[in-house]
């Protein structure tokens, strides 16, 4: 305390320290304001990483201007007896943390932490629309200004510490990737040293979690990797179903830009467009077979078996067939050679063999689904043998999963046109599998069921239509 540094910044007191780290309070002895000063020491802990992500925050905030980040305002190497190292001078912001706020015993409202989410997403707008964008990396209570409230508003809210910043350009390299963060606040994907904008939404989700309930994400009850904060957390159930979809531990699930959570803020999000009103369990009384490990997924549908309507069907099949044959018989009885009934005759031969066909396969048919690592299959088998399939597509290519509801609506000529229940997985720019043509092979529960399981299978969500 009381030393200047590079004749020009007074250190008044240390405002933090970890691992080969400073952050001081100091004087500009120039402009007689009061400055951030955050040192790097080359001490027996010193690693180049530490330097590299150092040296990237000082390049990152001089690129910024934004009123709620921190100014860069100089970059220098300390070389003296006392200490070896780098340090970093910026604005200084005269505001608490939200951590500091909490640990006083400070206690937020749902609208309070509703403005203090749509004050970051504005500021991580800004970031990640920049080119390329900035992604911060360790969103979290510590690192998020609070100032003192004014009229309504719960007061200003400033993001700091860009120590853990990354560019996408910088993820996209050849090189090693650094993982950092704070356990916690840091989504799966930043385990593995990826990480996208989605991933700044993920720490900012559980920030505003450990607002609401006064506990560490970390210390929360946890399953699926998604933390259980509901009964805890008395909020509403928009709110609720908001920060549940911010703190999705799936990429493809997960709200995945800031425009995306401030409108869902705004206006939130059905719970159908992220699956979570779906049937996750399988009915009591169905017959359908599913099997699935990491490696495979098989769905297999049994045949209708002996109801009315099949009955219909046999009996529909045995008189169009007896009429089709008995009178193809009087035809080549009667030696006369007519090119109009050959053709009569052949499609009504056609006819009683599709409905024989349809007949038998509600007996004994099944419809089985196939998706394993490499491709997808869809195929009828009657007896053991595939007698209908859909060209198989590679695994890969499967974009998106959708599930039509049953409906029905009045067309212009006042007719009722049914639109059935069916899943639709799209693999390239294709419908390319459909289940549930006909409702009495597959009910609407069991859709919803199996929807649910391929969507967790293939980590894609579902449009629901």
């Amino acid at each position: 305390m009381g030393n200047i540094l590079a004749n020009r910044y007074e250190v008044q007191k240390q405002l933090g320290k970890k691992a080969g780290r400073r952050t001081l309070l100091a004087k500009d002895l120039t402009t007689e304001e009061m400055v951030i000063v955050k040192l790097l020491s080359f001490g027996s802990d010193f690693q180049w990483d530490d330097l590299k992500l150092f040296e990237r925050e000082a390049e990152t905030l001089k690129s910024l201007s934004h009123p709620c980040i921190p100014r860069y305002l100089d970059y220098f190497e300390i070389n003296s007896d006392e200490f070896k190292g780098f340090a970093l001078i910026q604005t200084y912001i005269p505001a608490k943390t939200l951590e500091q706020y909490l640990q006083s015993g400070r206690k937020f409202t749902e609208s309070e932490v509703k403005q203090i989410a749509k004050s970051v997403l504005k500021i991580l707008v800004y970031l990640h629309t920049l080119n390329p964008p900035v992604i911060h990396r360790d969103l979290k209570p510590s690192n998020i200004l609070l100032g003192d409230r004014t009229g309504n508003t719960v007061g200003q809210v400033y993001l700091i510490d860009f120590g853990s910043v990354q560019t996408v350009l910088a993820t996209e390299g050849t090189g090693t990737r650094t993982i950092v963060g704070t356990y916690g606040y840091m989504p799966q994907e930043q385990f593995g040293g990826r990480t996208v904008p989605a991933s700044d939404l993920y720490s900012l989700g559980a920030t505003l979690i450990y607002l609401v309930t006064g506990s560490h994400p970390a210390d929360l009850p946890e399953k699926d990797f998604r933390i259980q904060f509901e009964e805890i957390a008395n909020l509403s159930e928009n709110f609720t179903t908001w920060l549940k979809m911010m703190t999705e531990p799936s990429l493809v699930k997960r709200l995945n830009s800031t425009d995306e959570a401030l409108k869902a803020l705004k206006k939130p999000l059905l719970p159908t467009s992220k699956n979570t009103n779906l049937i996750a369990k399988k009915p009591t009384d169905s017959k359908i077979k599913l099997i699935k490990d990491q490696d495979y997924i098989e769905i297999i549908i049994p045949p209708v078996g002996l109801k009315l309507s099949t009955v219909g069907l046999f009996f529909g099949s045995v008189v169009l067939s007896y009429a089709t044959w008995l009178y193809a018989l009087l035809y080549i009885q009667s030696s006369a050679f007519d090119t109009l009934v050959l053709i009569f005759l052949s499609g009504f031969l056609i006819t009683s063999l599709t409905l024989i066909y349809k007949f038998m396969f509600r007996l004994f048919g099944k419809i089985r689904l196939l998706i394993n690592q490499r491709q997808i299959t869809l195929t009828h088998e009657l007896f053991g043998i595939k007698i209908k399939f859909t060209r198989p597509a590679k695994k890969k290519d499967i974009c998106l999963l959708q599930r039509i509801r049953k409906a029905g609506y009045k067309d212009l000529k006042v007719n009722t046109v049914e639109i059935k229940a069916k899943i639709i997985i799209w693999a390239g720019k294709h419908k390319q599998y459909i289940l549930g043509n006909d409702n009495e092979l597959i009910s609407e529960s069991e859709l919803d069921w199996l929807v649910h399981e391929l969507s967790d299978w293939l980590d894609l969500p579902i449009r629901t239509e």
